[in-house]
Formats: C-alpha cells, structure tokens, sequence
C-alpha cells in the first residue's frame, strides 16, 4: 500500500501524479474505517482529500502556514503529516483532537474548531511575516458555507484592501452543515458557471476575428465595453473588485489541475483567491447523497451507512417538538437556526412552518439581531445555537436584545460538556457569561418535562430569557416535577445534614447521590435550582442555615455560574457553614468521553458522594 509510504511530512512529495491518485483513494478508505469505528466528521473530509494531497505537495506545511477554517476537515493532513496510525486514536480521551492542535504539531498551523476565522488568523500571520522580512507562503483554506460568517467577509475586505501576499482556497461543496442559504451560496452557484462563459467567449473572439476588415475593430469594441458589464456575467469580480485575484473555478478532485495552479499562484504578488469545486462525502455513495447526515457521525455501519448506536429521544428532539406545539397555538412564534437546523431540532419547526422559520447561515451575530429586529415588531423569536457558538454573539445578546428588554427566547444547545469535539466545543461558560447580563433570565431543565414547563413559560414572561440544556438524552433518575414560577427553585427532599444545590443535567446527580448517602445516615435537602438568575436566594439561604453545610454541582467552568452565584451568597450573608463545590477548574477542557472527563474533573457521580461523605464524617 502506498500508506505505508506516508509517515512524516513531505513524504507525499516522493510519489508521482499516479501514486497520489492511488494514495487518495486509500486515504478514503482509511478514514471511512477510523471514523465508523470512532465518529468524527466524515463527509467534510472525504471531500477534501485530494485538494489536501494537491496543497501539501506544493506547499511545505512545515514552512508554510496552511490554516483550515472549522479544521474537521484536517484528518487527510494529520495522515500526511506524522499522525497516520495515531488517527485510530481520534476524538478518544488522551487521543488526537478532530481539529488542527499546535501541540500535536508544528504543521498544525493555528487552533481552529469554530468556523470563519481563517482568513483572519492567515492575514495575521502573513503580516508579522512581512515585518520579520521573511519569506513564507501563507494559505488560508475556508469553505463556502463559513463565508457566510460576517468575520470571514471582514477580513476579505481587510486583505483585499491591503494588497498582502496570501493565498485563499475557496472549498466550495455547497454544504455547511446543512445546505447553504443566502446571497453567498448564490454567487457562488453563478461562479460554478463560469467556465461555460469562458469556453464561449473564446469561441466568439475566434468567430468575430475572421470577419474581413471588421472582425477586429469589433473584438477591440467589445474588450473596452467588457469591464462594464462584466460583473453581470461574472460574479467572480466581485472578489477582483475588493483587491483579490480571482483564479477558477476548478475540479478539488483533479490534484494535476489543483497542483498546477498552486503552483502559478505561488509566483503571484497581492492576495490571489483559488475557487475549488469538491463534493461533500466523495467516494462513499450514502455520505455523498446524505452529506448533512454524515457531517459528524457517531459509529456507524460501513455497508448500510446506519448507525451501530441507535439514538433515542434527546433533548433538541424534545425542544423541537414542543416548539411546533407552541407555534400551532401562537402564530407569533418563529424559530431562527445557524447553519443547524438538523442538529438544533428545528427540521419539523421548518417543514409545518416553512413562511416562520429561519436559516440564516453560519452568522451567529446576525441570527440574534435579526431575532431582535423581529422581537421589536411584536413577534417571538425562538433561537437554538450551541453553546460554545453562543460565544460568538455576545455583544447582540448584550446591546440588541438585553437592553431594550426584547422577548427573543435563547435555546442554548450542547450546554456542559459535550465530549468528543473538545475544547472548542464544550459548553463551558455560558451560565458564567449570561448570568452578568442585565434583563436576562436564565433556566436549565432538570429533564425533558422540565424544559417543556420552561418553553411554557419563557413563552410567556415577555422578556429575553435563555434556557440551557446538554447534548443528548434525560437520566433515568425520577425528578420530581412542578410548574414554573419566575425565580422559584424546586425542594426535591427536606434534609438536615447538607444542602445540595444543582441545575440542569446536574439535579439526576445529586439526587442519585442524596440517595446513596442516606445508607450512610446522611440526611441531604436536595434543592433543583431551575433558575440562575433570577436566583431564589430566599429559600437557598434559609437551608443553608439549617442545615450548616452545602455542597453545589453545576455543569460548567467554576468561575461565575452556579458555583460563584453560592459563593457571593454565602460572603453577603455573613454564612459560616462547610461548602465543597463541583464544576470544572478554570482550563480548557479537552476531548474525549463525557463520563471519562466527568470521572477526572471529579464532577461524576462517584467522587461527589466521595467528597460529601469525606465533608460530613
């Protein structure tokens, strides 16, 4: 097998045009079989396996910086690069990430797990560069769906503008995650087109110039006239306009073609663009004709394309299902997506209410303004966007919806850890940075019925509310369940001996927990705190005092959520009682299973017993 051949950097040099035909299709292979033994993002990087081999064959990643925009398209460049057999390890606790990591290698040019930022890390480097007079090619890869994100297009304009040389590879498969929308998608649908224009413009010079006398009169007539209406014809001149040059578009399947013009663009001054056509999920049929389905998969069969672990009910599901309740009740309701609509629960949402439902693409910033901009005229808007996304739109939820009091309602989805896809994507600290926000009010849902009473209710209160929840399915723990009151946390059991407070995912544990150390004649008030904010500090005080010691779970950072809200209680009122808080350290949590990051950050089941028992004896 060629692979055998690729086991450091620049290997992939040594074959020629032939052998790395081969190669790619081993590398599909490869990857089909790691990642339905895994999970991991499969139709992404099937798709970018020869433009990956074309680039890296060009360009020497261990001098040039080769970013990858998101980066779950980098598994072809961990094979090529050092990391083949460590790939078996991939998204597996102590493994190797999903995405680029500096720390795994140097040719890891820049940490990325979000999407958008590659332009603008690329522009960075290719400045310090040309203070440091040095002589680095500097390329920066980004799909068409991330162009949508509002800071991909600042920084084409700040590129554009600053005649910088770096080069941009449009990988252009028509998906994000799902399919893409908007004026971005439609250019480029116009682009893919502009072979045609150019096949026939040739063909019309050569008819025209064997016209006596006039032929050439008239080919210098219409060259003068061309710039003028180009841009109609082609809307590649949008990116010649804003100072790129703009090469292609071409095959991201043929690696002479791709090879050929890397090399051209190589010898270019100014930013130069390269348009490239890939298909999302190439070289397997299922991934191919379901690339939505296959963008990040968990194990799955590699005949049937089905999953080996079959998913229940979870909580996205249960959000889109009674989103759609709601709505039926509520024409006011309208639901607005990122680029997710699947992965949100908002498919149903979208199918009953075609007119109500919104998918602006990968912009987060413009999806919450947008919801205020619908919420100021007497609308409700209902935003899902994953937590570690929600990062993305702060400065919206402060100033275009908080301030002006706005009933937009917030869905935080993958709150907490979320697992295999790492520190980028793990839902640390959203309870820490929306709990300083003013107007806001906050829940989590202990369990599905919970977050519907909650939906009910944020419906309801008129003002912008945000309510988190994890990835995936309810404990089978029972939960005890009340109506909503604004504010109002819910006593599970009366106790003595400690008071356990927790929200959300964190109510099975310490009811769990409550439970095991009454074998130990520890007598725990287990209070679900429903709310973070506002907080009802009256009933948390009073048990406190009553029972002289507390201990708080929450499922996030230990800075500014659950954990602090107790801490600032308990100096406020003067408390002089034993505490022990759970919840992860100040660090960026890295990959791997939830219950193995759980059990090492001792926030699982076990070692909270563990320390309460240690604090009460």
């Amino acid at each position: 097998m060629l692979l055998d051949k690729i086991n450091k950097t620049n290997d992939i040099k040594r074959l020629n045009q032939k052998e790395k035909k081969q190669l790619a299709q081993e590398i599909r292979e490869y990857i089909l079989k790691v990642v339905s033994n895994n999970g991991g993002h499969l139709a992404s990087n099937l798709g970018t396996v020869e433009l990956t081999i074309a680039l890296e064959s060009v360009f020497d990643p261990g001098k040039a910086r080769i970013i990858w925009d998101v980066g779950h398209q980098c598994y072809t460049h961990k094979i090529l690069n050092g990391r083949k057999n460590e790939l078996k390890t991939l998204r597996k606790f102590n493994g190797i990430s999903g995405f680029p990591k500096i720390s795994e290698s140097k040719t890891d040019a820049f940490n990325t797990g979000h999407s958008s930022t590659s332009i603008s890390a690329a522009m960075g480097m290719a400045k310090a560069r040309d203070l440091k007079k040095r002589n680095q090619n500097i390329v920066a890869v980004i799909g068409d769906g991330a162009l949508t994100g509002g800071m991909a297009m600042e920084a084409l304009n700040h590129v554009g503008s600053s005649g910088t040389n770096m080069i941009v590879v449009l990988n252009d498969n028509e998906m994000s995650i799902s399919k893409n929308v908007g004026g971005i998608n439609k250019l480029l649908t116009k682009l893919r087109v502009k072979k045609n224009y150019t096949k026939s413009n040739k063909y019309g010079k050569k008819v025209i110039s064997h016209i006596p006398i006039v032929g050439n009169a008239i080919i210098s007539l219409v060259s003068k006239m061309k710039d003028s209406i180009k841009q109609l014809i082609i809307p590649g001149m949008y990116f010649e306009e804003i100072g790129f040059r703009y090469l292609g578009p071409f095959d991201g399947h043929d690696i002479d073609e791709l090879e050929d013009i890397f090399r051209q663009a190589k010898e270019l001054e100014g930013p130069t663009l390269i348009h490239v056509i890939t298909k999302k999920g190439k070289g397997y049929k299922i991934a191919e004709n379901n690339p939505d389905k296959f963008h990040g998969v968990g194990k799955f069969d590699l005949e049937t394309g089905n999953p080996v672990d079959k998913k229940g009910l979870d909580y996205s599901k249960t959000f889109g299902k009674k989103l759609v309740e709601l709505a039926k009740k509520n024409k006011n309701i309208v639901a607005i997506t990122a680029a997710m609509k699947d992965g949100t629960g908002l498919a149903e949402f979208a199918k009953t209410f075609p007119e109500r439902f919104f998918d602006v693409g990968i912009a987060e910033q413009h999806a919450l303004t947008f919801a205020a901009g619908l919420a100021s005229n007497g609308l409700i808007p209902c935003v899902n966007i994953y937590s570690s996304f929600y990062q993305r739109c702060y400065d919206q939820v402060i100033h275009d919806i908080c301030t002006q009091n706005l009933p937009v309602v917030m869905f935080v989805d993958r709150a907490g850890i979320v697992g295999n896809d790492g520190e980028t994507h793990q839902g640390m600290f959203d309870l820490s940075f929306f709990r300083c926000v003013p107007n806001l009010t906050i829940m989590a849902p202990a369990n599905f019925t919970e977050l519907e009473l909650m939906m009910d209710f944020a419906i309801k209160l008129g003002k912008p509310v945000a309510i988190r929840f994890p990835r995936g399915g309810e404990s089978s723990i029972n939960i005890p369940v009340k109506q909503v009151r604004n504010g109002k946390c819910n006593v599970l059991s009366s106790g003595t001996d400690i008071t356990i407070l927790a929200i959300g995912k964190t109510v099975s544990k310490a009811v769990s927990v409550s439970e095991r150390l009454k074998n130990d004649n520890v007598n725990c008030e287990v209070i679900n705190c429903r709310f973070l904010k506002p907080f009802d500090q009256k009933t948390v005080v009073e048990s406190i005092k009553k029972t002289g010691k507390v201990a708080v779970i929450e499922d996030g950072t230990i800075i500014g959520g659950l954990c602090s809200q107790v801490k600032e209680i308990i100096a406020e009122n003067n408390l002089n009682i034993e505490s022990i808080f759970f919840a992860y350290p100040d660090r960026f949590i890295e990959h791997g299973d939830v219950s193995q990051l759980e059990s090492k950050y001792k926030n699982d089941e076990d070692s909270i017993y563990t320390e309460i028992l240690n604090l009460i004896k």
